[in-house]
């Protein structure tokens, strides 16, 4: 984080990354002494509520994040930065976004948590359009003119107001991460599970093992001595609403997932919360298990990263763990939406747990749809084999298996939805290598 005083002493001249969080109430005019450089500008966290005019001398920027800020209005003056790819207002207070207001160059949206009522038509024009994310708005419908926004892959319209989701959009080319949760549309599972709820009492907190958008996972010694197991997780949630929608959604999903050997394991739902906080119980994974990837960055947008290969026998492993495993979800009427490698985990032998549900959505297993949510997940588990086949080590590069694993992703990622395999048509086939 850079300081105000730093910007305007002429420090930072030359640098291509700004970050000011200081409370700032109008745009500092010193930003445009690094308009020959500056290509990332964060402001988050401040008190804006407009951008200057000219905003778009600062020709070279290609990430502009303004959350948490005050913006009632989406600046118009963003359609003139013509290197502009990523734009966030995550959680201002956006109510209305014109006919001109997006650039052409865009490829990530982050407008989560705003109130945000209709999006304009020209989004259309948004050709390289590939990440949206409109969770916690309060959208009623989709404009028809986003079907020609052929490259998106990821799409964010969790707790909105959506009372049917258009054609369309199940039968989007590329998209393979939807979360729809919250919504009108949405069904309630009939499947649920009748799970135990614990007191908050029986619990002691240990050390902090990660946080998410929705929530905070803590190892936890359960002090219960009937209990079993004595060390477990426990999430607790947030509650508000995140980028994949709201935690109470992500709660009920868990809650109807029942029992796979490849997906985290729910023991219970926290009662009595002296915050009244909401929580789950879970199984810990054993601290030799890690993240097969690491999540997209700026460049990669809707990929994975990786720093580890792996050997084919481990890929195959990992593809056919997770294939049982989602196999196992449609066969509930529960699409995961965010497929990817940085929610699995694994251990040195390939053995594998899905996790991170905040995104799933619950659909009707008797919806004349309901092979196409399949398949959208099924269309992120291509994209995961292509992940894994570019981060193989290099001696296992030209097995005579690896064609046939390039066919079921080829499979998978076929832009006509239903030319696309199910999860037990792709078992069958992992299961012939």
């Amino acid at each position: 984080m850079q300081t105000l005083q730093q910007l305007i002493s002429g420090g930072l001249k030359g640098t291509k990354t700004l970050k000011l969080s200081c409370g700032i109430t109008s745009f500092p005019q010193h930003i445009f002494d690094l308009a020959d450089t500056l290509e990332i500008l964060d402001l988050s966290g401040n008190n804006l509520s407009e951008l200057p005019s000219n905003f778009h001398e600062l020709k070279k920027i290609k990430f502009a994040f303004f959350s948490e800020n005050i913006f009632t209005q989406f600046p118009d003056v963003l359609s003139k930065c013509e290197n502009l790819t990523m734009i966030g207002f995550k959680s201002n207070q956006i109510q209305t976004i014109s006919e001109k207001a997006f650039p052409k160059s865009l490829r990530w949206l982050i407008l989560t948590n705003n109130q945000i009522e209709k999006l304009p038509k020209s989004i259309g024009d948004c050709k390289d359009l590939q990440k949206v994310a409109l969770a916690g708005n309060k959208l009623t419908s989709l404009p028809d003119e986003l079907v020609q926004c052929q490259n998106i892959e990821l799409l964010r319209i969790s707790a909105n107001y959506i009372a049917e989701l258009p054609e369309w959009l199940l039968s989007m080319p590329k998209l393979a991460w939807l979360a729809y949760s919250g919504n009108p549309c949405c069904v309630q599972q009939t499947q649920k599970n009748i799970i135990q709820e614990i007191e908050w009492d029986e619990f002691s907190l240990d050390e902090k093992l990660g946080e998410g958008a929705s929530g905070i996972i803590y190892k936890a010694n359960w002090n219960n001595p009937k209990s079993s197991p004595k060390t477990v997780a426990i999430k607790l949630f947030k509650g508000e609403v995140t980028s994949d929608g709201y935690p109470e959604d992500e709660i009920d999903t868990c809650l109807s997932i029942g029992y796979q050997k490849n997906i985290v394991k729910v023991i219970g739902k926290i009662k009595n919360h002296p915050q009244k906080t909401s929580g789950l119980v879970f199984e810990l994974i054993p601290p030799n298990y890690f993240n097969l990837g690491n999540p997209p960055n700026f460049e990669t947008c809707t990929r994975d990263t990786f720093t580890i290969k792996y050997t084919l026998d481990h890929i195959l492993i990992i593809l056919k763990n997770i294939a049982n495993a989602c196999h196992h979800l449609h066969s509930r009427g529960i699409m995961h939406g965010d497929l990817y490698a940085h929610n699995i985990l694994i251990d040195e032998q390939g053995n594998t747990i899905l996790g991170d549900f905040g995104a799933a959505s619950i659909y009707d297993l008797k919806s004349n749809h309901t092979c196409k949510f399949e398949k959208l997940d099924v269309r992120a588990y291509g994209y995961l084999i292509e992940d894994l086949l570019l981060n193989i080590i290099a001696s296992d590069l030209f097995l005579k298996n690896i064609d046939r694993l390039k066919k079921i992703k080829n499979d998978c990622l076929k832009t006509e939805i239903i030319n696309r395999p199910s999860f037990s048509e792709i078992i069958n086939e992992l299961n012939t290598i």
